[in-house]
């Protein structure tokens, strides 16, 4: 390990995008189900749907929590609906897995999507056994992240030490409040921002395109 990592015990990440190429594309078929969704409650064709949709994203963090504030939407019907999707174009990324498993410390994926979802993923990733625990958006009462409650939350689920942390997020403003609470930080700037954020070097403190030739960087691996 790096020196200036070697202070690192709990490795957090995110999700979609994370940990698996931005170019797998996912959210692609989860906006058409949300739109899908979107259109059947309110009764609106697909144009007024996408643009629901995206005004609840940007303004609510999530497209739920959007529809919680404005209609009283269930989650778990929303979740269990947009998350029915194939996960054909997923494969794993065996640099990846052999990064994680020679990782020290614990792990954690901390992610805005649900805890059965995360789980199909990461089958199909070979990732099904590679974390010490998940905080999802249920455990986060449907609060997401960039919200600092969630971090605290998952610091105190978990009993992780913010300042002996590291958190890796495709979207920078998600780091904000990691750094805010002392967590070390990595943006996995691979094209797949969804939101206005822009990375700043004030809570940005690594970054890279490729999670997997990071990691196995930073443990001293073959990166080629």
């Amino acid at each position: 390990m790096r020196p200036d990592l070697a202070h690192v015990e709990s490795w957090i990440f995110d999700l979609d995008n994370s940990l698996y190429p931005h170019s797998c594309n996912l959210f692609e078929l989860i906006d058409e189900r949300m739109g899908a969704y979107i259109g059947r409650l309110l009764g609106v064709d697909a144009v007024e749907a996408r643009r629901v949709q995206k005004s609840y994203f940007h303004a609510h963090g999530t497209t739920l929590a959007g529809l919680m504030a404005s209609h009283g939407t269930d989650p778990h019907d929303f979740l269990d609906f947009v998350h029915d999707i194939d996960m054909a174009r997923l494969v794993a990324d065996p640099a990846l897995v052999g990064a994680l498993d020679r990782l020290p410390g614990r792990k954690f994926v901390f992610t805005n999507a649900s805890e059965d979802y995360a789980k199909r993923v990461l089958e199909r990733l070979g990732l099904a056994n590679a974390f010490d625990g998940m905080h999802d958006i249920h455990a986060m009462a449907y609060v997401p992240k960039p919200d600092p409650s969630g971090y605290n939350a998952i610091c105190q689920v978990h009993g992780i030490d913010p300042a002996r942390a590291l958190f890796a997020d495709d979207m920078a403003r998600n780091l904000a409040p990691a750094k805010a609470i002392g967590m070390t930080t990595l943006w996995v700037d691979n094209g797949s921002e969804q939101a206005n954020g822009v990375a700043e070097p004030a809570f940005v403190d690594y970054r890279t395109s490729d999670i997997a030739f990071w990691l196995n960087e930073i443990l001293g691996g073959d990166v080629a």
